[in-house]
């Protein structure tokens, strides 16, 4: 009896008047709270201490079984910015094509490559969370995850001389190469998928420039989560939806092979060093 009040004691504690948690809620969010019996309550208090108390991998789990098919299905009823990703993803030259499926999918990454991005910075993996599912404007998080993961998809499919003819296009060259291309290009050697050979001899015959890496779907989709943040993603998708000065992709002239010859005849020298 004595447990059971002290139990009772500690739950009317959080929602209580003054510097309570509950304060710390949405308004409509803190009225339905303050609204519960004390019964219903206790089923609050025990999911928030089972959810607090998990990994962040099992957090991610949850949120995709509760909450990734209905924000699926509020983000297909923006017509207009659905339309608008699908462009961009069709100048991309990409397969994908905005569905409820590609949409609940793409979620439960975003949630699961959350969870890895928070063993480095834990307090954000939840506040991200609750603000994508409170926050309609969030929600454009997720688009531009998706925009970002498949340029980012993109370019780990690339040659390096693809990769250099790609970061020639932009107007802020250095940046893009040590934000993109040089993680990418680490991921490539540390994973035997590319193997540089006379990487610093610029003008000798260097196969491996030239060389398309050969990555599974799977894989693919690892080294990405693996080499970049969610934020960078983000940026990265941010960065396709602005404007041509933020970010060029001229597809014919990246994937263009006819012009590999200059790096075998000496008139090639790389911009990435």
């Amino acid at each position: 009896m004595a447990r059971k009040k002290q139990q009772l004691d500690y739950i009317n504690s959080l929602f209580a008047g003054g510097d309570s948690i509950i304060e710390k809620l949405p308004p409509e969010v803190r009225e339905w709270a303050e609204s519960l019996p004390w019964d219903q309550r206790r089923y609050v208090l025990s999911l928030s201490y089972i959810l607090c108390g998990s990994t962040a991998e099992k957090q991610a789990e949850f949120l995709d079984d509760y909450i990734a098919d209905g924000l699926a299905l509020k983000m297909l009823q923006d017509i207009d910015t659905i339309q608008r990703v699908n462009g961009y993803l069709k100048d991309l030259r990409t397969q994908n094509k905005l569905s409820e499926a590609t949409l609940r999918n793409y979620i439960k990454q975003y949630y699961i490559h959350s969870a890895q991005d928070s063993r480095r910075q834990p307090e954000q993996y939840l506040e991200s969370a609750l603000k994508l599912v409170n926050h309609t404007e969030e929600k454009y998080d997720i688009f531009n995850y998706i925009l970002g993961f498949e340029m980012i998809k993109i370019m780990f499919k690339m040659s390096w001389f693809q990769h250099e003819k790609l970061a020639g296009l932009q107007t802020n060259q250095e940046i893009f190469i040590n934000t993109y291309i040089k993680p990418i290009q680490h991921a490539h050697k540390v994973n035997s998928i590319i193997v540089p050979k006379e990487e610093r001899v610029f003008f000798a015959k260097r196969d491996f420039y030239v060389q398309v890496p050969n990555i599974s779907v799977r894989k693919l989709i690892t080294l990405a989560m693996a080499t970049f943040s969610t934020v960078t993603v983000c940026e990265c998708g941010f960065l396709v939806t602005r404007h041509l000065q933020a970010f060029r992709f001229d597809y014919d002239y990246i994937f263009d092979d006819s012009d590999q010859t200059a790096i075998f005849e000496g008139e090639y020298e790389s911009s990435i060093h």
